[in-house]
């Protein structure tokens, strides 16, 4: 059964070392019992400011990156190395210094690579699929990987991923990926896992910072519903982490 716990820490600052510390933790601990590892990454201030600490947290070295695949949970449909990109970003911070394989790195194509947001959501799912473990005829589950951790952020409006309050891309429910358009915050076009996808990972840990987050980290710890608030809707299989600062904790 999923658990929920929130974690305050005094800063951001404070808030990226530890969820970095934590992260490269939990990896090693996971790579005493399986094989490969699969975690989802996030963009935002913290997220990228996390990706940077690990770059510099010389426990990064007993990690066997050899054996981590690494995700977006979203993605802005730019071109490629466009800054604005989380996976540039992600790159830049963390990606260039890290002896993982280019095979392992499952970036979303970019405006250059695909016609279309829909497109490009239909080849990272088909990218997500080929590393789902069996299903079986009880539970077949979503065809993804199962993920270790799947980092999120959150928008002062509650939103994960490209998952935005109120809008279409929240009722889709048949695929593993969706290609969004009209985006309260821009850019406009992005490419977005879905509920099933997020919510088949083994843990989701909620990275949130800032006190313009705090409201609607209330509303969604209150259990709002996900189409207001769609940060309430982000559990995994096994845990959920809330890693938030004070200012956010309100």
């Amino acid at each position: 059964m999923s658990t929920r716990t929130v974690v305050v820490h005094p800063d951001a600052e404070t808030l990226a070392e530890a969820t970095a510390a934590r992260l490269l933790l939990h990896l090693l601990d996971a790579q005493s019992t399986h094989r490969p590892l699969h975690v989802g990454l996030t963009g935002g201030t913290v997220g990228i400011k996390t990706l940077a600490r690990i770059a510099e947290a010389p426990l990064r070295h007993a990690v066997d990156w050899t054996g981590v695949h690494l995700w977006w949970g979203d993605e802005r449909f730019l071109p490629a190395g466009d800054p604005d990109r989380n996976e540039t970003q992600a790159r830049h911070a963390l990606l260039d210094a890290l002896p993982v394989p280019e095979e392992n790195i499952h970036a979303v194509l970019s405006s250059d690579a695909a016609a279309s947001p829909e497109e490009a959501a239909r080849s990272y799912a088909e990218e997500l699929a080929h590393h789902a473990p069996p299903g079986t005829s009880d539970d077949p589950g979503p065809a993804v990987p199962r993920f270790d951790v799947l980092l999120l952020g959150m928008g002062p409006d509650g939103h994960v991923a490209s998952l935005f309050p109120e809008h279409e891309a929240l009722e889709v429910t048949e695929t593993t990926t969706v290609g969004v358009h009209g985006s309260p915050k821009p850019p406009p076009k992005r490419v977005s896992l879905t509920f099933p996808a997020i919510v088949a990972a083994e843990e989701v840990w909620l990275v949130v910072g800032g006190a313009d987050k705090a409201p609607a980290a209330a509303r969604a710890l209150a259990g709002e519903a996900v189409g207001t608030t769609p940060a309430a809707g982000a559990l995994g299989r096994r845990r959920t982490l809330w890693l938030m600062d004070v200012a956010a904790a309100g």
